[in-house]
């Protein structure tokens, strides 16, 4: 298994790489044509979001600086006990939701400290790869298109959140054990 695993990612992005102008040209799409118009429009896009990017990089700061997620992680760690996850992996599934920086961080902490082939390493790069930053989906781009009323996407973007995690322990103790 673990060598299908290796063989599927050393091929994936060439793969792509090759496939992506290929049916571009078979659907007669102008590539550079395309490519520019969409930098231009992700360039407005992001002027846009400035305003939501500073309001949210601010709420994490005070989320992580005032103990608030040392309190959650400390809360979870009894249950997560229980399911044999490790709680050294409790800060980043707290932290991915908020930011994808900030879980980077953490992720590369975990690697650096636990190695990249250990069972925390492994469940690390699992979780960075498979979960969504759901807070900054719903302030940055629900905001730069102006809903306001994201409440249902609020809770399935959360619930998501959770079934990657418990997926993510789960892909890592069968494929790694």
């Amino acid at each position: 298994m673990l060598a299908l695993v290796a063989e599927f990612s050393r091929w994936i992005i060439p793969a792509l790489l090759l496939i992506i102008p290929l049916v571009a040209w078979v659907k007669r799409v102008k590539v550079y044509e395309t490519f520019v118009a969409g930098a231009e429009e992700g360039f407005t896009t992001a002027i846009k979001i400035i305003p939501y990017l500073a309001a949210m990089l601010i709420a994490i700061s005070v989320f992580r600086a005032s103990g608030a997620m040392d309190l959650l992680v400390g809360a979870a760690a009894p249950l997560t006990r229980l399911l044999g996850i490790p709680g050294e992996v409790l800060p980043l599934a707290m932290m991915r939701p908020l930011s994808g920086s900030g879980a980077l961080g953490l992720s590369t902490e975990l690697i650096k400290t636990h190695g990249p082939d250990s069972f925390i390493g492994r469940l690390a790069s699992t979780m960075q790869g498979s979960s969504d930053t759901t807070f900054y989906v719903l302030t940055l781009y629900f905001g730069s298109v102006g809903i306001k009323k994201y409440r249902y996407s609020l809770y399935t973007g959360l619930l998501a959140d959770i079934t990657s995690f418990l997926a993510s322990v789960y892909i890592v103790i069968k494929i790694f054990g």
